[in-house]
């Protein structure tokens, strides 16, 4: 008995601008904390481009503000808000 295979639909992935490129798109400065905690996991990493559809230069700008403004004292290095038992080596 053989069975015919089922097409499936094609799956359009919507493409994505990098919000801060174009002649509107906002700038990246290290002091704006709230643009850049957009940027940043809720374990404290920056993350990749892949997932925010920020361009290959503005990324690496990105990722120098934020550990400017880490450095600066205004924002964490790491998150340690979560509970200390749900992870690994929480004692």
């Amino acid at each position: 008995m053989t069975t015919t295979p089922t097409k499936k639909a094609p799956f359009f992935r919507r493409k994505k601008t990098c919000p801060f490129s174009g002649p509107d798109g906002q700038a990246i400065d290290w002091k704006d904390v709230r643009t850049l905690g957009n940027y940043i996991s809720e374990r404290g990493k920056i993350v990749p481009s892949r997932i925010t559809a920020v361009s290959q230069k503005k990324q690496r700008e990105l990722a120098k503000a934020i550990k400017r403004a880490r450095f600066m004292g205004l924002m964490p290095y790491v998150n340690n808000d979560m509970d200390s038992g749900a992870g690994r080596g929480g004692r």
